[in-house]
């Protein structure tokens, strides 16, 4: 079995072979990879044994991002944050929170960067309601997948 699993395979191997492990949880677009997400992965699994990371789909980038997004189709997303050693599971959600999926798996710590306030996201919600913490990390300015596109157009216009 590889990293890239359904949320169901993984509620239930969350349940049975790694229960009694600290599951961590954290989500995304990662459309473009940069460093700022390998510092936000590697803290968050930093918190616990077992990293789960959930990446939006292609529909749902496109409703957060706009319909330019993604530059990088779902499937070549997961099979890049999968490759990175710190990444135990991979898993897409379509909705465009992670809630659902958040109250399907139960993960003990839920992890975003520092660019969201715990306090206004609706996870924090779900995670508190059956016993989790949310973490947040610190954002490391000027290293978006955006930031990268804008330089990227500026680099090319002409």
């Amino acid at each position: 079995m590889g990293k890239i699993i359904s949320r169901n395979l993984l509620s239930k191997l969350l349940k049975n072979d790694y229960a009694g492990k600290t599951v961590v949880f954290t989500n995304g677009c990662f459309d473009l990879l940069h460093i700022g997400h390998v510092r936000l992965l590697k803290a968050a699994a930093s918190c616990g044994d077992v990293l789960v990371v959930g990446i939006n789909a292609d529909e749902s980038v496109k409703r957060l991002k706009g319909k330019s997004r993604p530059i990088v189709p779902e499937a070549e997303r997961a099979e890049v944050i999968s490759s990175l050693d710190c990444v135990d599971f991979v898993t897409l959600f379509g909705e465009d929170t992670p809630v659902d999926l958040i109250a399907l798996l139960k993960p003990d710590v839920y992890v975003k960067g520092g660019d969201y306030d715990m306090n206004l996201i609706p996870e924090s919600e779900v995670i508190k309601s059956y016993g989790g913490k949310s973490v947040s990390f610190p954002f490391v300015d000027g290293h978006s997948s955006s930031d990268i596109v804008k330089r990227v157009l500026k680099a090319y216009e002409k």
